[in-house]
């Protein structure tokens, strides 16, 4: 068994689980921890290092969510290996902090009382007033800044925020000028079609996957690839057979719609086929804010080390939104022929709204409000996994569980088709997942989508009590 004695500085600001993660992590990529090897167990270290054993397990379990270290029953926790690959691809040098710097087509219907929709927030805990203070205050900067056009790619300032959060929380190093600001991720992901030249060329997209990406690539002309999705992210392999792909569009850290994580090993293989085929790698980040099991997991783009990675990012989820501000960091080797397509297209995020929410960042109410929302959707998907299992207990199977703001459920012996009507005679709305597919009758017909970041935790156990009268009360098909 190996011997991990860390250096752990409880006086710093770091806690001792970052530091002890980050000491394993840095022992794996460079070798003198070497795969296969068993760790100590938990209470062992703990031990040995004199720390407490939920230091450790929470170190561990890290580990285990990016895919370094497997927990085996019986073996314990083992290393798992890490590729070797040619062209530079290289795990980046972590510091002791564990950080590297640098809405719905249906109406609603007056009798629903619990609407489980995908992409609502908790408007209930949202800091108005800091916000509306904020927006007053915009009104009453330069007026050429606020009221014109603005710059093409975003308020300078804003970038300047955006590129600070994205190292300390993504681990993402990047410029300011590396980062263009949009409209959302639909009109985001139409821009860097268009500033990348992809009209009429060949892009591959994990399937299932985000329907809103696949529709706006579909009216550009993109030819759209499906790659399957396996149990810890896109098959890699399958794009190995493919030709001429430019681009492929990936959710590795919360896979839209499973929500699973692509393990670190994957990730390197994904990097090592972009770096050899020239191709670009477009990361949707688009809600990483929010994991529940583990702390967040570095960025594909924290890995990059060939610039072949594109992030994109999102306020929906974290600040409101109507803000309808998206962002993507663009590689360097992209920046000059970028540049000069930008010049041709006007902003699409009105200059005051941006400037409103480079205050409300600047200030450090963003960061504030970030934490705050952490807690409360942790409460809300606790409280709504409960109630499934209290509920429906092995008759109904949770997916995708472990971050995020939405989950699947897994119906045992129904279909949607007949679950949605008889939800909605309870005063329930829930929803099918199935335009994630690029054919619908592939998608399980006992999936059904449960959005849960606009019920707070009451309201969540209500709504799943109703769903079990509704569905568990009606004979099984």
């Amino acid at each position: 068994m190996l011997s991990i004695t860390p250096l752990l500085e409880r006086m710093q600001g770091t806690p001792l689980y970052i530091q002890l993660y980050s000491y394993i992590r840095s022992g794996i990529e460079g070798g003198s921890l070497p795969a296969g090897e068993a760790l100590p167990s938990i209470r062992q270290l703990a031990q040995h290092l004199g720390i407490s054993k939920n230091t450790v397990e929470s170190a561990y379990g890290q580990l285990v969510a990016e895919g370094y270290l497997e927990n085996r029953e019986r073996a314990g926790y083992l290393i798992l290996p890490l590729e070797q690959f040619p062209y530079g691809i290289a795990p980046a040098q972590v510091p002791a902090n564990g950080v590297k710097k640098p809405v719905s087509t249906q109406q609603p219907h007056a009798a629903v009382q619990y609407d489980f929709h995908y992409g609502d927030i908790a408007f209930d805990r949202f800091p108005h007033s800091l916000w509306k203070s904020c927006v007053t205050e915009a009104l009453s900067a330069d007026y050429v800044h606020v009221l014109g056009y603005g710059n093409r790619m975003g308020h300078p300032g804003l970038r300047e925020e955006i590129a600070e959060y994205v190292y300390q929380s993504r681990g993402v190093i990047c410029e300011a000028n590396q980062i263009i600001i949009s409209a959302g991720t639909q009109h985001l992901m139409s821009v860097l079609v268009q500033l990348l030249q992809l009209s009429n060329e060949t892009i591959a997209m994990e399937e299932p996957g985000y329907s809103g990406v696949k529709s706006v690539l579909r009216n550009l002309g993109c030819t759209l690839i499906s790659i399957e999705v396996e149990s810890d992210g896109i098959d890699v392999s399958q794009l190995g057979d493919t030709e001429n792909v430019k681009l492929v569009y990936v959710t590795p850290s919360h896979q839209f719609p499973l929500g699973m994580v692509m393990p670190i090993q994957k990730r390197y293989r994904l990097l090592q086929w972009a770096t050899e085929r020239g191709s670009y790698v477009l990361e949707d980040d688009y809600d990483s804010e929010y994991r529940y099991s583990s702390a967040p997991i570095p960025a594909l783009k924290a890995l990059d080390s060939n610039d072949r990675v594109i992030y994109m990012g999102t306020f929906s989820k974290s600040f409101l939104p109507s803000a309808r501000l998206s962002y993507a960091i663009l590689p360097h080797s992209l920046l000059n022929t970028c540049g000069e397509k930008l010049t041709f297209l006007s902003p699409s995020v009105s200059p005051l709204i941006q400037e409103a929410v480079w205050l409300f960042m600047k200030k450090g109410h963003f960061a504030r409000h970030l934490r705050r929302m952490r807690r409360v959707y942790q409460a809300r998907h606790k409280a709504l996994t409960e109630a499934i299992q209290e509920v429906f207990g092995d008759q109904c199977g949770i997916i995708g569980d472990s971050s995020g703001m939405h989950l699947l459920l897994d119906v045992k012996g129904r279909q949607a088709s007949e679950l949605i009507p008889l939800a909605e005679r309870f005063g329930c709305r829930v929803y099918p997942p199935d335009k994630h597919w690029n054919i619908p009758s592939d998608c399980p017909e006992s999936y059904i989508m449960l959005g849960f970041g606009g019920l707070d935790e009451r309201r969540l156990q209500e709504g799943i009590q109703q769903l079990g009268r509704a569905w568990l009360t009606s004979s099984f098909v």
